[in-house]
């Protein structure tokens, strides 16, 4: 799809891949709504680049749902999603101080995976009331996943279970669109220099970005939203997930 002048949405977007993302879509043209909890950084971002920011919780079905209502009065019916909302904190299934909280590893998985979903059903649903291209398309999904899916380290668990529900849903989900002209895919990127990573002590960063085989450097943003504009643009990829992480094989700890 040519991105120019197409509707986006992408959750996420206060900073770190989603910000990226909102930057090169809107650079490629795309009006882009900006979705965030984090509201004076969102609305910092969408003023720079004459986006919408809406601030909204994309586990809360009533809060997307009028986030992307928002969106679409603003610039019609979504053509583009891109899921980079999430949480990575650490803790291991038993620890020092006996199980992981349960609500713990819930909310997690409500922030990666379901939040994930919420904004697939509500922008596929949008998606599949527009007029298709020369292609048929309507839309394009692009979700974010993570090598840890495939190589959950220790402490990891409900992280890794969350990106790994996002891999999963990713075929059924171009399978069942299909049909409508709607295209999802999902991204597994491996060491990014994002606000999580970027706030740990220089040696730490060090020690990581050593474990890239090449280049041995953290990923930006902007190489990210590289990957989703392609997804975009090229109309015959779907339903696939992408590793992109310097070829990264993360060992158990």
């Amino acid at each position: 799809m040519d991105v120019n002048g197409l509707p986006a949405i992408v959750t996420g977007a206060a900073s770190g891949l989603g910000e990226g993302t909102a930057r090169a879509l809107a650079a490629a043209g795309a009006k882009v709504t900006l979705l965030d909890l984090k509201e004076d950084a969102l609305k910092a971002v969408a003023e720079e680049i004459d986006g919408l920011a809406v601030a909204c919780d994309v586990t809360d079905a009533a809060s997307l749902e009028a986030a992307v209502a928002q969106a679409r009065d603003a610039h019609g019916p979504c053509a583009i999603a891109v899921s980079c909302a999430g949480i990575a904190p650490a803790a291991k299934i038993v620890g020092r101080d006996g199980p992981m909280d349960l609500a713990d590893f819930s909310k997690v998985i409500q922030v990666n995976l379901i939040g994930t979903f919420n904004l697939m059903r509500l922008a596929a649903a949008d998606m599949a009331g527009r007029e298709p291209n020369a292609d048929g398309e309507r839309g394009v999904i692009v979700n974010t996943a993570s090598v840890a899916a495939y190589e959950g380290q220790i402490g990891q668990a409900a992280y890794a279970a969350s990106k790994g529900g996002v891999v999963s849903l990713t075929l059924p989900a171009a399978r069942e669109f299909a049909k409508t002209g709607v295209r999802v895919n999902a991204i597994a990127p491996g060491l990014f220099g994002t606000p999580m990573l970027l706030g740990m002590p220089q040696n730490v960063q060090d020690s990581l970005a050593a474990t890239l085989p090449f280049p041995s450097r953290f990923g930006t943003p902007a190489e990210y939203a590289r990957l989703v504009l392609h997804m975009i643009d090229n109309p015959i990829m779907n339903g696939e997930t992408v590793r992109l992480d310097s070829a990264l094989r993360m060992a158990p700890r």
